[in-house]
């Protein structure tokens, strides 16, 4: 194996260590799940072939869902897709009625990445690629830029608020041309989802409409339609914490989030979303519950149940939902190792654990968890870094003893995601 640059293992171990997933590495650390990843592949050449894809993604807290829908983001970038990224929290829903959902839309757009910009803030550089593109294609073909900007934004048009975005879009290259910085600022702040009133994006733009809670999966729609105008081959929308809408307390505000999925799910299997992709992450509860999860939205449970024939060990990962599959003892081990090998910056003269203490250290974690230690392995992992850490920092320090010594406590972050949140501002919830 090659060294690993400083700037990727610190990213990986500072990470680890505070027992949050990287946001750069990943690759580096990746074990298992191979048919998994090897799904959601084919979901991303598919959206770059103009198809649409859905996928709820299933597993317990703490088992790597997170690091998984960061993984597959970083698979779509580098094959030339734009993707967007978002947490679910109380203040952030797919619907809702006092800006939950806008809210929740200006996260994504703030968090809008391609390869070139894989940390957000790439929205700005979208709308300049299609500019430049059209610049080009006007004067290969003898035509007024202007003219090509405008026929290629007709195609918007067909689709729900689709004449404003491509005002906006006209408005940014207007102010593009004119070196006007504020009406460029405004036309971002407009497909960012930051203007609260029709009437202040009238007096800035001359448009009418305004990213609200109603628009924001027709939004996404058309910014799925433009980034392909940009020359990009779709967009894959990651939403993560979707256990945030199992919690809230109100039946109809859970029900209307439900809905939302709903028309996302069936606008993808019929194929009316071109180039648009949306993953959702979850817990079994989520998923499952018969009471408040998705279950107990019959059409959901209709959609999303699980394969008859897929028991005893076999597997259909065609469906819309993926079950990460727990890391085997044996995913656990090479895990160890490719820890130890990024500690090392990809040295093995810098390894700080001989071969020998991996299955010792895993010996020492079962007896303290059980099996808990590899289906939900951060608390594990943690304690592994804050070991190598202890080992770098005191030079001849005997490891033996110290294995011994390491404490892990039970991971009970999931026991959060079964507490019902309160939700006075949804209790008079009007559909």
């Amino acid at each position: 194996m090659s060294s690993i640059r400083a700037k990727d293992r610190d990213a990986v171990i500072q990470s680890l260590r505070a027992g949050v997933v990287p946001r750069a590495g990943q690759h580096l650390i990746q074990v298992g799940r191979v048919g998994e990843f090897e799904a959601l592949i084919r979901d991303v050449e598919r959206l770059a072939d103009s198809g649409s894809a859905f996928r709820v993604v299933i597993g317990e807290y703490g088992a790597g869902k997170t690091f998984f829908l960061n993984l597959v983001r970083s698979i779509a970038m580098e094959r030339k897709l734009v993707t967007m990224h978002a947490d679910l929290n109380p203040d952030r829903r797919l619907h809702a009625t006092g800006g939950q959902a806008r809210s929740l839309y200006a996260e994504l757009a703030k968090n809008l990445s391609t390869r070139t910009k894989p940390d957000g803030g790439a929205l700005q550089g979208i709308v300049e690629k299609f500019i430049a593109q059209a610049k080009t294609e006007a004067k290969a073909t003898g035509q007024d830029s202007e003219a090509v900007i405008r026929e290629h934004l007709a195609q918007l048009t067909e689709m729900v608020n689709g004449y404003d975005f491509a005002d906006v879009i006209a408005a940014y290259c207007k102010g593009f041309e004119e070196g006007n910085e504020q009406l460029k600022a405004d036309a971002i702040r407009w497909l960012r989802g930051e203007f609260t009133t029709k009437t202040d994006a009238r007096a800035a733009l001359g448009v009418r409409t305004i990213v609200d809670d109603a628009s924001v999966y027709d939004q996404l729609k058309l910014l799925a339609r433009f980034v392909r105008l940009a020359g990009f081959g779709g967009l894959m929308v990651c939403l993560d914490e979707l256990v945030n809408l199992y919690k809230l307390s109100n039946t109809q505000a859970r029900n209307a989030n439900y809905e939302q999925i709903l028309r996302i799910l069936n606008d993808s299997l019929q194929g009316s979303a071109e180039g648009l992709g949306f993953v959702l992450g979850g817990t079994p509860e989520f998923l499952m519950d018969t009471r408040r999860g998705l279950y107990s939205y019959p059409a959901l449970q209709s959609r999303l149940a699980e394969n008859n024939f897929a028991k005893s060990g076999l597997v259909d990962l065609s469906g819309p939902v993926i079950r990460l599959a727990s890391l085997t003892p044996e995913d656990f081990y090479v895990l160890l190792q490719k820890l130890r090998h990024v500690y090392a910056a990809g040295e093995s003269e810098r390894y700080l654990l001989p071969d020998e203490a991996l299955p010792l250290f895993m010996a020492h974690c079962n007896q303290r968890l059980g099996e808990a230690y590899f289906r939900t392995p951060r608390t594990t992992i943690t304690a592994f870094i804050n070991l190598l850490a202890v080992l770098e920092q005191n030079p001849g320090a005997d490891w033996r003893p110290l294995l011994g010594a390491v404490e892990i406590a039970q991971d009970r972050g999931g026991e959060s995601d079964t507490q019902v949140d309160t939700d006075d501002e949804l209790a008079t919830f009007q559909l």
